[in-house]
């Protein structure tokens, strides 16, 4: 029945099934003769990145991808040194069962794919949760206090009674188009201006309770753990990951997700124009180029990119997949090429903070009972302390595991910002210590621990946008951008695509719709088009508009 489909990426604010259009059999567009073989620069070679120049190949486009770091993006797998199976997942490393169009590349790579061992689930079995001094082990949410009941149902409580929760997430089962909107658009204008604290503190649900169930609330939250960080946040940001169900029934991928970009560049799929066997890295000669120092316009038709060595690339079509910040910070990109309202949109993208460290263990030693007890020695860990999320990842009884030890945000993370990775295990195992007493975590560990700071990566400067009230106008604009009918000549022909341009920030899916969108807008712009009985989202785009406060 339709009522028992899965929840879905489907919107809300721009309900197209990218899934579907990605599966007809009639393809996702044709370009006219004399595009063929045409080069498009790709500015960034992460997961939008490989998307968009995997699809634009299969059309017969030569995607030419720049990258001045590391291919991958943030999905960043870096392995221990002489364990190449044992995986440290820096960025991206839980990735939810309703994000179709992403899965649909994991399934296209036949990736291994593992459930996420996130608290009061069946894969981490057992979760730790450590407040105030006080520690509480529990398997499901049934095993908590009375308080955490209570926070729990006054979150769902709020969800319907203040964003009619229920009805939306039906109609986004459903994949009712007009439904969503009648429901989502009215939502947009009651809470864009509003913050995901202001949500909470506003309820009636929460007003019924104390400012401690508020305090758990942000301390440990529901789904992948404490919300605290994003409380400064539109609430509209919140609304979308958990009618969505970005935070439930995550997964993660066997041997690392960066296995996901990489396998796009190395894939041979059939293609218009080329012949069996071309790859995005056989159309590179095997290397990407190195990373974009200039884009700027040569004439109508014409845009130039010039890489860190001065070589120049003359194409029609330029898709810059990287942060939006680098397009005034580390590309000298002209002016021109975009209107005074995208500038702004793009300039005033708010990043949020980001810092993991992990370890490598002898073995999955949590497993063993503690005679005391009988529980579990260690477990998944929600704290209040300075690790805030420790979790545990098993590669077998006779093999090494891994540890995050400490995964942070905002305020969190940038506490860790100007310490090596030496202090950030230091102080993240003293943390632990408190919670576990009568466990030596250190005699586990081998080898050197690895961490990030994704705001301390000069390609990246932020793990990913976190849209501030007021914010919506920006984001419409930057997810819009691939409609460019509109636009002045000298606006056209350059693309954006990445998280950071969708509606879902920090989630691999909307890397992947908003890489879709630019495909569509670059065939367009090539004079090409979609199958008539399989229209792109730009063939749909007037009547699944997001809503414009403009």
């Amino acid at each position: 029945m339709i009522e028992n489909r899965p929840v879905t990426a489907f919107g809300p604010d721009f309900p197209f099934a990218y899934d579907d259009w990605l599966t007809s059999a009639a393809g996702i567009g044709q370009l006219p003769e004399p595009a063929l073989g045409s080069t498009v620069a790709i500015i960034g070679a992460g997961l939008s990145g490989m998307v968009a120049g995997y699809e634009l190949m299969k059309l017969g486009l030569r995607p030419v991808i720049f990258e001045s770091g590391r291919m991958g993006g943030r999905l960043r797998s870096q392995s221990f040194a002489n364990a190449p199976d044992c995986i440290a997942e820096l960025g991206g490393m839980r990735f939810p069962e309703s994000a179709t169009t992403f899965n649909h590349y994991v399934d296209l790579l036949s990736l291994k794919k593992r459930p996420f061992p996130n608290p009061l689930t069946q894969a981490a079995g057992t979760t730790v949760i450590d407040l105030g001094g006080h520690t509480l082990l529990a398997r499901t949410l049934d095993d908590l206090p009375d308080m955490f009941q209570e926070v729990a149902a006054a979150w769902q409580e709020a969800l319907d009674k203040e964003a009619h929760f229920s009805s939306l997430q039906q109609a986004i089962r459903r994949r009712d188009v007009d439904a969503i909107k009648q429901l989502w658009n009215a939502l947009v204008h009651e809470w864009d201006d509003r913050t995901f604290y202001d949500f909470i503190a506003t309820s009636d649900a929460f007003k019924q309770l104390s400012f401690r169930h508020r305090e758990i609330f942000g301390q440990v939250g529901f789904g992948t753990g404490g919300w605290d960080s994003d409380f400064r946040n539109t609430m509209l940001e919140i609304l979308r990951v958990v009618l969505t169900e970005f935070d439930d029934h995550q997964h993660y991928i066997v041997g690392g997700a960066e296995q996901l970009p990489r396998g796009l560049w190395q894939a041979t799929p059939e293609c218009t124009h080329w012949p069996a066997g071309t790859s995005l890295s056989t159309l590179n000669h095997g290397a990407t180029r190195s990373g974009a120092k200039k884009i700027s316009r040569v004439d109508e038709q014409t845009l130039v990119v010039i890489d860190q060595y001065n070589n120049e690339y003359r194409v029609p079509a330029v898709l810059a997949t990287c942060q939006s910040w680098l397009l005034t910070t580390s590309i000298e990109t002209d002016e021109q090429l975009f209107s005074h309202d995208h500038w702004m949109a793009l300039d005033r993208t708010s990043y949020m903070q980001s810092s993991k460290t992990f370890v490598m263990v002898d073995r999955p030693f949590w497993h063993e009972l503690d005679t005391e007890t009988g529980n579990p020695c260690m477990s998944m860990t929600l704290t209040d302390r300075l690790t805030r999320g420790t979790y545990l990842f098993d590669n077998g009884a006779d093999k090494p595991g891994v540890i995050c030890l400490s995964y942070t945000w905002m305020a969190d993370a940038l506490k860790m910002l100007p310490l090596p990775a030496e202090e950030r295990t230091r102080l993240a195992l003293d943390a632990l210590h408190k919670i576990y007493p009568n466990l030596d975590i250190r005699s586990h560990i081998v080898g050197h621990p690895i961490t990030i700071s994704w705001e301390a990566d000069p390609n990246f400067l932020g793990a990913f946008k976190g849209a501030l009230p007021g914010h919506y106008r920006y984001n419409r604009r930057m997810f819009t951008h691939f409609m460019q009918s509109d636009f002045s000549t000298e606006h056209r022909g350059i693309f954006i695509a990445g998280d950071d341009v969708s509606w879902t920030p920090g989630w691999a899916e909307g890397a992947v719709q908003t890489a879709l969108n630019a495909v569509w807008g670059i065939v367009n712009h090539l004079g090409g088009h979609s199958a008539a009985d399989n229209p792109g989202p730009g063939d749909q785009f007037d009547t699944l508009a997001p809503v414009n406060l403009e």
